[in-house]
């Protein structure tokens, strides 16, 4: 009885640990989402002595109702204001509330400043490291003017088409009202973007505060030589308010009007260099990053089912629109649908963040092993001033068979046992006499009943006819439905003398509409297909040449009673 005794005591305690340990592990993953509803985001990482960064941080807990700890940011930073944002979103038909907590800092030294972890109840947000930049001494001492202007560029030297980040940096130790206008900036040799909306900070000068508009531009020489960014022109209306009892709302706007201009940069711009390959397109960048993806996953690939194929090329400091196409897969035994590339561009801290997404649908047409070959993306690296090669290996698929293609088995003929192949028979000779007799019977019978009937009957006609067949495939083409049109397109060739696929192999713009059909179908995303080319290529078809003998001269009979 001691066995069984202490069995059941174990089977008891692991039935009452159980739930604790459930309990334990829902406690820990609930205690993981609330931290991840705390977190804090700053609008800069990179910033000059003396200049404010604004801090954000945002709870989406609502069960939460404190305050976060601002006490370890005094170290290292002096809080110039703070307000807190209350906000109540509709994420489908759930409600979401978010609380922010802004604040505009400004760190007392210059090298790597690390904002610290904030607290707020038992969540924690993350370290965030500032890199702030030590100030130029020089000419502080000086007045300076209400409202002044800085431009700068991040590079003296750039190569030809490559990007040059242009900041202008305006400020002013007044106030300024809602008026204010920079003019466009418009350079004749170059194409330029700009980076983003204006940043407004603060920055302290010489113990006086100013306030600071931002405006970056990614500037991209389109020829080598110098070439001159010209001044920017800055004009806004100072908010000096005289005698209070003469002041008018709603009348004329106090105060005078200032412009300031920028001087005027030169930039050396470099041809490409002379050892670049000639063959390929001139990519001039700090990084470069070449990824791709499936859909589904290529084991899973089999005969007649598409597979998605994106590419993926991210370029650090070039447009979208720079980025060349990636090479076709022009693979023997894939067909290919490709589907419009996606671009993007994202503005960061060191200029623009290009982005092409190439998409193409592959269909194995046969099974058996299909090898795709390696992609390779050749740019020159500004950073180390080199050619570099970004190469996205080889990669093999197994296509599988697809059973729903498979025909069906023959049925295996009954072997015959020896013994009864070699021995006549005479029941089948029977069986043969008697179907022959029936058979005559019924012919005379049919034969006697068509001497009863008229000479011409209308047939009886089963299912649509093809000119009904010929107008659903006209309204489902030019209605751009790809669907019904594939569905009408199939119906109509069942009644044609030769498939679809003989007509097509024959005429080519009818192979050209229906690879345009395959396309729309196969494809990932929904796209607009015009279906009047297939609908001209169906009413154009020329009619199928039946084999013709070649006529011989007809040779006159012999006399039936030659002398």
């Amino acid at each position: 009885m001691k066995g069984p005794a202490k069995n059941l005591s174990a089977a008891i305690f692991r039935g009452a640990l159980q739930p604790l340990l459930t309990l334990l592990l829902l406690m820990l993953l609930a205690t993981a989402a609330r931290a991840d509803a705390f977190f804090a985001s700053v609008d800069r990482t990179h910033l000059s002595e003396g200049e404010t960064v604004v801090l954000t941080l945002e709870s989406t807990d609502p069960t939460r109702f404190g305050r976060p700890d601002f006490t370890p940011l005094e170290a290292d930073f002096e809080i110039l204001g703070s307000r807190q944002v209350n906000r109540l979103t509709t994420l489908g038909d759930t409600p979401r509330a978010a609380t922010r907590w802004i604040l505009t800092l400004q760190p007392k030294r210059s090298g790597q400043v690390q904002i610290p972890p904030i607290r707020l109840e038992d969540a924690e947000t993350l370290p965030i490291t500032l890199q702030i930049e030590a100030a130029n001494k020089a000419g502080q001492g000086e007045k300076l003017a209400p409202v002044f202007i800085d431009a700068s560029l991040d590079q003296e030297s750039v190569y030809v088409q490559a990007q040059a980040v242009l900041t202008l940096r305006i400020y002013h130790s007044v106030s300024l009202y809602d008026d204010s206008s920079l003019t466009p900036l418009q350079i004749s040799d170059a194409r330029v973007e700009r980076l983003g909306e204006p940043r407004t900070y603060e920055k302290d000068i010489g113990g006086v505060r100013h306030g600071v508009i931002e405006v970056r531009y990614a500037i991209y020489p389109q020829r080598s030589g110098k070439l001159t960014i010209p001044g920017q022109v800055f004009s806004a209306t100072l908010a000096q308010r005289g005698n209070d009892n003469d002041f008018n709302p709603f009348g004329p706007r106090p105060g005078r009007i200032s412009r300031v201009k920028s001087p005027d940069i030169p930039l050396q711009v470099r041809p490409k260099p002379a050892d670049y390959p000639a063959d390929a397109p001139w990519l001039p960048a700090r990084a470069l990053g070449l990824a791709e993806s499936w859909n589904p996953q290529p084991d899973q690939a089999e005969v007649g089912n598409s597979l998605t194929r994106r590419l993926i090329l991210k370029v650090d400091g070039l447009s979208s629109a720079q980025l060349p196409p990636l090479p076709a897969t022009q693979v023997d035994g894939l067909r290919r649908y490709p589907d419009q590339p996606q671009l993007n561009d994202q503005p960061s801290d060191n200029g623009m963040l290009g982005s092409r997404e190439d998409r193409e649908a592959l269909v194995p047409s046969r099974s058996g092993t299909v090898e795709l070959p390696a992609l390779q993306v050749v740019w020159w690296n500004t950073q180390t001033d080199s050619l570099e090669r970004t190469t996205l290996a080889a990669r093999t698929l197994q296509v599988k068979d697809n059973p729903a293609l498979q025909p069906d088995e023959p049925v295996s003929a009954i072997p015959v046992e020896h013994d009864q192949a070699e021995s006549p028979l005479l029941w089948p000779w029977q069986l043969t006499s008697a179907l022959l007799a029936l058979t005559t019977l019924l012919g005379f019978g049919l034969w006697w009943h068509a001497r009863r009937q008229p000479a011409i009957q209308r047939a009886a006609q089963s299912g649509p006819s093809p000119r009904t067949l010929l107008d659903d495939l006209k309204r489902a083409c030019l209605a751009g439905d790809a669907q019904a049109t594939r569905h009408a397109l199939d119906a109509w060739a069942r009644q044609q003398p030769e498939t679809l696929a003989d007509m097509a192999a024959r005429y080519v713009p009818l192979s050209d509409a229906l690879d345009g059909l395959n396309g729309a179908l196969y494809s990932e995303t929904s796209q607009q297909w015009q279906g009047e080319e297939l609908w001209k290529a169906i009413r154009s078809l020329p009619t199928a040449q039946e084999p013709s003998s070649t006529p011989q001269e007809s040779t006159p009979l012999p006399p039936l009673y030659p002398r």
